[in-house]
């Protein structure tokens, strides 16, 4: 596993974003990274980091980077210059993912990223019952998670 603020900064290298931005690219990341190194989800998988993601009213959100970026509301986060994966550990499995998450993903803003997290399982089957408006704390699961993007290989 990776330090997630390694992967916040990977994103963050590619250009300024929203916290809200950078937030679904970390689940998008999490996600494939997840899908991509694990043929079968074992206990415990192959994780690109440890932090869960909860099922929030804006979409999938690690609560330790909300807070980190909170002040920044929906205005951009600074683009993060000289930022070497491969000094930061990654591998060229891992950086193949990432890159790959951004050439899908990269191109949407937040707001986009959020409806498109609103549309699949994972955050869905994580919210439950909780209204549009309402809190929710829930982890949104691996298994979840392996199976709805693993489907789609």
């Amino acid at each position: 596993m990776y330090n997630i603020q390694h992967v916040v900064n990977y994103f963050l290298s590619q250009e300024a974003m929203t916290p809200k931005k950078l937030q679904k690219l970390l689940y998008y990341a999490y996600s494939w990274y997840l899908v991509l190194e694990n043929e079968e989800l074992t206990d415990p998988p192959e994780r690109l980091f440890s932090e869960k993601f909860e099922a929030w009213v804006h979409g999938p959100v690690v609560p330790s980077i909300y807070h980190q970026y909170k002040e920044n509301g929906a205005n951009n986060i600074p683009k993060i210059e000289d930022f070497d994966p491969v000094d930061a550990g990654f591998t060229s499995d891992t950086i193949d993912v990432l890159e790959q998450v951004w050439e899908i993903y990269g191109g949407y803003n937040g707001n986009q990223l959020e409806s498109i997290s609103h549309q699949e399982k994972p955050w869905i089957e994580a919210r439950g019952n909780c209204s549009p408006i309402e809190i929710c704390r829930t982890d949104i699961k691996d298994e979840t998670i392996f199976e709805t993007y693993g489907s789609r290989l």
